[in-house]
């Protein structure tokens, strides 16, 4: 069972949590070493972040070189619902270069939601809010991504290293190439 990290659910639409009889998560995934600048500004053991210098590519300041190259991805995610059963969703996740503030897109089959991608990043260490989405970690190796709409709330568990894998490539297609 994923704790909520203190993050509140409506246990009407959604419930976090791995389906009775599921197999336990893989071994937790390496953590990214802590910039020396990065400690200080977060504190003591905190994790390095994607966009801490030791994370992401150099140059990383999306100056430069060549046209940026759009970014998808597939992942698979885990529906989270009130029922017994979590249920697999096939999910699109999509970053065109030049938005500004820098946007992701989750595309499912209910529907598409586009926010900022410093909401996917913190939400991979801490609960982060966007307009229509929450991020928040479960447990070392998973990520909850809550959908709010018109409808209603979809709540879909990922693999946290197939949300950073996307995440540096997202920042690997703005970083200029120097030879």
């Amino acid at each position: 069972m994923c704790p909520t990290d203190g993050h509140p659910v409506d246990t009407r639409t959604a419930r976090t949590g791995s389906a009775p009889g599921a197999a336990p998560p893989a071994a937790s995934a390496p953590t990214t070493p802590v910039a020396p600048d990065a400690a200080a500004a977060g504190g003591p053991g905190r994790e390095a972040s994607v966009l801490d210098a030791a994370a992401r590519p150099p140059g990383g300041d999306g100056t430069g070189g060549a046209a940026p190259a759009r970014v998808e991805a597939r992942a698979r995610g885990m529906v989270v619902t009130d029922g017994p059963l979590s249920r697999p969703v096939p999910v699109a996740l999509r970053y065109e270069p030049g938005a500004e503030p820098p946007s992701v897109r989750f595309v499912l089959p209910a529907g598409s939601w586009t926010f900022p991608r410093t909401v996917l990043e913190r939400g991979l260490r801490f609960p982060a809010h966007g307009d229509e989405v929450d991020v928040w970690p479960c447990g070392r190796v998973q990520t909850v991504v809550e959908f709010h709409s018109e409808e209603g709330t979809s709540v879909v568990q990922f693999d946290s290293s197939a949300l950073r894998s996307f995440l540096r490539r997202t920042y690997a297609a703005t970083t200029p190439v120097t030879r």
